[in-house]
């Protein structure tokens, strides 16, 4: 009886309850945006990470930019005539499941207004700076502190690092990527090995494999090798970014000599190959797009920098901003004149090969 008056209670009552129809359509369309979202996460990722390597920026990637208003270099930030800056993180993941939790090395390439050449600016890992929610601490932990755990979140610990050298360096980021060793390896051996100019010799404190002073071409699983290292280097974590920096001048080489650069079947290939290696923060571009920039560069050799610091502060070992000469090339940087303080300060350029 009980049964047979809720049955009846409920069918007085069905036409007050709204149609479900739109609710439906809501939730089904918000999933397809969030899954054509992730598929550009991972299509933009490889895309834009090796042309932020190669020293190709693209600006206004993020959705929540204004589309017009003036850069920080003069020129229009919706166009692609002024400076540019693309943030690269390395994080050193091994095996795909992303167990990482430090950006070892921050790489910041800028692309002057002019389109001379790129700049490759190693920060340091251990640079010391003011990480929201954490205060004072080392570069690299703003990734750790973005990521969240217990499984990091490529994405948010790329954005919380973008806020810090945005504040740190008084520029804005256009493009940024995170890229795993994983990646690399693969990105290296679509290219048939990388040339890399080493000063010195570099003993490997993982395999004891020894990298002999001169240029040598290494394979993917080298490549990562030498890039872990920095154990045996008499500057430590700065030598290893100068070594990134050298492996990046060999891959942009070793791509300009395959035409993969101005060829977009070849370099599509290529940023295939980097799979789930490779991520990026922003909501993706068109390749053609993407690779109208490449014409535009003068020279496609970078230019090895290291932000100036000073010696390290404390039992933390965090390194400083060198009171001088720092915020004298974070003045250039912003004002699009790096070509001019590397004439002034030509003992500061890092030989990349």
């Amino acid at each position: 009886m009980i049964e047979d008056d809720l049955r009846a209670a409920f069918a007085r009552h069905e036409t007050l309850t709204p149609s479900t129809g739109p609710l439906r359509v809501a939730i089904d369309r918000l999933a397809a945006v969030r899954r054509r979202r992730r598929q550009r996460f991972q299509a933009a990722g490889v895309t834009l990470a090796l042309l932020g390597a190669l020293g190709v920026g693209v600006p206004q990637l993020r959705p929540d930019r204004p589309a017009e208003g003036p850069s920080l270099s003069g020129q229009p930030a919706g166009g692609q005539s002024g400076a540019l800056n693309v943030l690269l993180l390395g994080v050193d993941g091994f095996g795909e499941q992303p167990s990482y939790r430090l950006a070892d090395s921050v790489l910041l390439v800028h692309i002057p207004a002019d389109r001379s050449q790129p700049y490759l600016i190693s920060l340091p890992r251990d640079l010391e700076v003011s990480i929201p929610g954490r205060g004072v601490e080392k570069l690299n932990s703003a990734f750790y502190s973005g990521a969240g755990e217990p499984r990091p979140d490529l994405d948010a610990g790329y954005d919380l690092t973008r806020r810090v050298v945005a504040d740190l360096t008084g520029v804005r980021v256009d493009a940024g990527a995170v890229l795993t060793f994983a990646g690399l390896r693969r990105i290296t051996e679509a290219v048939d090995g990388v040339e890399v100019c080493l000063p010195k010799e570099v003993r490997s404190w993982h395999t004891r494999r020894t990298f002999p002073a001169g240029c040598q071409r290494l394979d993917g699983a080298a490549s990562v090798d030498l890039l872990r290292q920095r154990r045996y280097l008499p500057d430590g974590t700065l030598d290893r970014d100068r070594n990134a920096q050298r492996y990046v001048a060999g891959l942009v080489r070793r791509a300009a000599a395959q035409d993969v650069l101005t060829n977009p079947v070849r370099l599509a290939a290529l940023l295939s190959a980097a799979g789930k290696g490779l991520a990026v923060d922003d909501d993706g571009l068109p390749l053609t797009r993407l690779m109208a920039v490449l014409p535009e560069l003068k020279n496609v050799d970078p230019v090895g920098l290291s932000l100036p610091v000073g010696t390290p502060v404390g039992n933390a070992s965090r390194l400083p901003l060198d009171p001088k000469q720092g915020p004298e090339f974070l003045a250039a940087l912003r004002e699009d004149r790096l070509a001019q303080w590397v004439a002034q300060h030509p003992e500061q350029v890092n030989s990349v090969r």
